[in-house]
């Protein structure tokens, strides 16, 4: 069991500007690494201040240089968005340039904004990520590979810089597609996932799909690690936990409204804010998240842990525009206080229960 840093480099309004937002990430990189967590991992998204890291694999590679044990992950390259050549090559370049701390995190999208934008079809990207996933594995683990399908065609070639990481980098899924997930527990890919702010319904409802999606791929979903998206803020000051879970709600809004296609804007880049109907309030996420003082916080990670029984919790680091100097703060509490305690409670309980057995 692990944590990551999820570093989404959002945009709430013209007080940030777009080098003060990226250099946020970075500084939140290096702070993670130094805090002990194992992973950062940046997102993938276009043209608007939902985020603005259109290339995680160029975050790894830049983040690479100013770290030097932390694993740095792409959560999730967009694939349907890429040429496939070029990011087959960049793949083995970046894993070079990180000293094999790449972990390989990929997706289909979701957002037709960014797909119109690219002149490619949102209906059509399941099956291109499927073709991804065929020919991910023989581009970097065999010398020469050939791919020829309905969408991806490339004639027998070699990547050139191969990857450092024997055989590959890790492949982290992402997708709502039960039949993917399926796919990616058959192959022994790992898994990424979330509950958004729901609470512990919602996460054993995700449980009982994943339960369903590994029967279904006829193996025990031992091969793959299982990651947890998760908003989660630990203080004892009510207004700070308030500012962390609104900046998530703000979240919510503009993934939503991107994925109904409804967004809103008065100048062609700078989405509005605009509340839903299905807006969790603010006491209803304070209810559902693991926020609260630190030992709240511990407690409720561990029934979470005990329930979905991730192997990765990916902790929202950077949202909307919550104060960065507060949540550098935040990281290094987790470091030294809560990912320890946790790390430590779920071992003793995995011992205590392979004991019983």
């Amino acid at each position: 069991m692990d944590f990551g840093a999820f570093i989404l480099a959002q945009q709430r309004g013209y007080h940030q500007d777009s080098k003060e937002v990226i250099d946020n990430s970075v500084e939140q990189t290096v702070v993670a690494e130094q805090a002990g967590f194992a992973n950062a991992w940046y997102a993938e998204h276009h043209f608007n201040n939902y985020s603005l890291s259109p290339s995680p694999l160029m975050m790894v590679a830049h983040c690479a240089a100013k770290t030097s044990t932390i694993r740095l992950g792409s959560a999730v390259c967009i694939l349907p968005l890429y040429h496939a050549a070029r990011f087959l090559a960049e793949v083995g370049l970046v894993d070079t340039l990180s000293n094999g701390r790449l972990e390989l995190g990929i997706g289909s999208g979701y957002q037709q904004f960014e797909f119109e934008r690219f002149g490619t079809s949102l209906d059509e990207a399941g099956k291109i990520f499927a073709e991804y996933l065929d020919v991910i594995p023989k581009a970097l683990t065999q010398k020469i590979f050939e791919h020829h399908g309905e969408y991806l065609n490339i004639p027998p070639s070699s990547i050139a810089v191969r990857p450092v990481q024997d055989p590959m980098p890790p492949i982290w899924v992402t997708t709502g597609n039960p039949k993917v997930r399926e796919r990616t527990f058959r192959e022994g890919h790992n898994l990424f996932t979330t509950a958004l702010l729901g609470g512990l319904d919602a996460i054993r409802g995700l449980r009982a799909k994943l339960d369903a999606d590994i029967a279904n791929s006829g193996t025990d979903g031992s091969r793959s690690r299982l990651g947890f998206l998760r908003c989660a803020y630990a203080s004892d000051n009510k207004a700070e936990i308030d500012s962390y879970l609104e900046n998530a709600r703000f979240q919510r809004r503009l993934s939503f409204s991107l994925k109904d296609r409804t967004q809103q804007t008065d100048d062609g880049y700078l989405m509005k804010e605009i509340p839903a109907q299905d807006d969790p309030t603010i006491d209803e996420m304070r209810v559902n998240l693991p926020v609260g003082s630190v030992n709240q916080v511990i407690d409720r990670l561990i029934e979470e842990i005990e329930i979905l029984r991730p192997d990765h919790m990916a902790i929202q680091t950077q949202l909307g525009d919550f104060d960065q100097k507060t949540m550098l703060k935040q990281m290094e509490l987790w470091g030294d206080t809560i990912i320890p305690a946790v790390k430590k409670a779920v071992g003793e309980r995995t011992r205590v229960s392979a004991a019983a057995e």
